[in-house]
């Protein structure tokens, strides 16, 4: 998409795994949320989850947002989290980007589906040149030794990069180029975070786990892996007003068939309108 000013952005889509359909879902009832999943739910009750990522090319520079789980997952779990094509390393290289002349890497947070692709296969930085941005609180939790951090971070993983990564940690919002800016979010994690594209004739968002598919535009539908559910529940009402109000485009963390659309007010909560 051409955003306008020199801004454009591609979808990368490193992959996929499979959620529980059940945790996806959290606290809706099986009755309400099934018909709305029906026709893609598997054998084992899992939905399919891709690994939606984007690549922002600014005058300033390169921008990769999130890296999906990498390349350094062993057959067990590849196929306990059925994962299934390719990480983000050769799908940057499939589209005919070169990972490195990504200047900046943005994480909506640290989990391993997000942050799994920071290293290569060998453990060496997947992207030498590029400044890692995650929020500082993110960072302060994923090497928490809560039962319930340590099972949602790959702590192992993360340590290969702390060093290099966590020195530029933002606190709040920060414009890491012109025209590309995170914003503190909270909520699914401490540290979670939005990333906003703004070129000179549109905008572009991407609200990471705030907003991972199309039932996401309820702000009271959350995943029972929300840490502060409260939290995301106000700065989802709070982004997708902004959202709906000003047209941005949005772009669904984990949505396999149509992540690229809108959010538009409906009745007194929003939906989600994908671009066909």
């Amino acid at each position: 998409a051409d955003l306008g000013g020199g801004t454009r952005a591609a979808l990368i889509v490193a992959g996929s795994f499979r959620s529980d359909a059940g945790v996806l879902l959290g606290h809706v009832p099986r009755t309400v949320w099934e018909p709305l999943v029906r026709h893609e739910i598997d054998d084992q009750h899992r939905l399919r989850q891709a690994l939606n990522c984007l690549l922002v090319e600014t005058p300033g520079g390169r921008v990769l947002v999130e890296t999906g789980i990498g390349e350094r997952i062993d057959e067990r779990t590849r196929q306990m989290r059925g994962v299934e094509g390719p990480p983000i390393l050769p799908a940057l290289r499939a589209a005919r980007f070169d990972p490195a002349t990504v200047d900046a890497v943005a994480l909506s947070h640290l989990h391993f589906d997000h942050a799994g692709g920071l290293v290569d296969r060998r453990g060496r930085r997947a992207f030498p040149r590029a400044r890692i941005v995650a929020q500082r609180a993110e960072w302060q939790i994923a090497f928490d030794e809560n039962p319930r951090i340590v099972v949602s971070y790959d702590q192992l993983e993360l340590s290969l990069v702390r060093s290099y990564a966590e020195p530029d940690a933002a606190d709040g919002e920060l414009e890491i180029l012109p025209g590309v800016s995170v914003t503190a979010t909270g909520g699914h994690t401490a540290g979670h975070q939005a990333v906003i594209v703004r070129g000179r004739s549109a905008t572009l968002a991407f609200f990471g786990d705030l907003c991972m598919r199309p039932w996401s535009a309820e702000p009271n539908w959350l995943p029972s892996f929300d840490d502060f559910p409260l939290k995301s529940v106000d700065v989802k009402w709070s982004l997708f007003s902004r959202a709906a109000d000003e047209g941005w485009r949005i772009v669904l963390s984990h949505e396999p068939v149509h992540p690229i659309g809108r959010l538009e007010r409906s009745g007194s909560s929003f939906r989600y309108v994908a671009d066909r």
